[in-house]
């Protein structure tokens, strides 16, 4: 689980830990460490783990600010990690993931819901959504990828709330569920809308 440590993975490791054995990856906390943006990175965790039967990425961002001022060095971080690093944990990971197996990457509301200074993420949480739909058809020996879209969750109301006026937050449980559903059920190429 990349990103297990953020508001979102603190929940979605505790609803999957009594019933699988984790392993935490992030950037600066976890069992392993691993930067999303760097492929090498993303490489080097999975040959460290090895052989493994689901991953989910709660990990990246993106950029908000100004359309007027947004530059193309604004949105690069978002793109190189929450997008491509994404792109990556399944193009690199898919070796390494048992038939079966399952991938879970997050996009999020603002892919159609954008807020407004929410242009960046918008591009990237469509473009997720769209490499899951499409890379669902591709993966080999019945393995999976879903995209979760949590919404506006309870738990990061402070932080970006002000970004989202007006929009009703949703509870960690249900959020944490649509990734359970994701690991454990079997959905392939669904954006499970944890906020619909």
């Amino acid at each position: 689980m990349i990103g297990g440590h953020g508001t979102i993975g603190k929940k979605v490791a505790a609803a999957l830990s009594p019933r699988h054995d984790l392993i935490i990856a992030g950037r600066q906390s976890g069992a392993e460490r691993v930067d999303i943006s760097s492929a090498a990175s993303i490489e080097a965790l999975f040959r460290r783990v090895g052989s493994i039967d689901a991953c989910i990425c709660t990990a990246g961002t993106g950029y908000y600010g100004d359309f007027q001022t947004m530059t193309e060095e604004d949105m690069l971080a978002g793109i190189r990690g929450k997008l491509l690093g994404q792109v990556n944990v399944v193009l690199i990971g898919k070796g390494y993931l048992t038939a079966g197996g399952s991938f879970t990457l997050t996009s999020g509301i603002a892919s159609e819901q954008p807020a407004r200074n929410g242009t960046t993420v918008a591009m990237i949480n469509g473009a997720v959504n769209s490499f899951v739909l499409g890379a669902a058809q591709e993966l080999r020996h019945d393995q999976r990828v879903n995209a979760v879209s949590p919404g506006l969750v309870e738990d990061s109301m402070k932080r970006y709330g002000h970004l989202f006026p007006g929009y009703n937050t949703v509870p960690m449980d249900r959020v944490a569920n649509a990734y359970v559903l994701s690991v454990e059920g079997a959905v392939n190429g669904k954006i499970i809308k944890a906020w619909a």
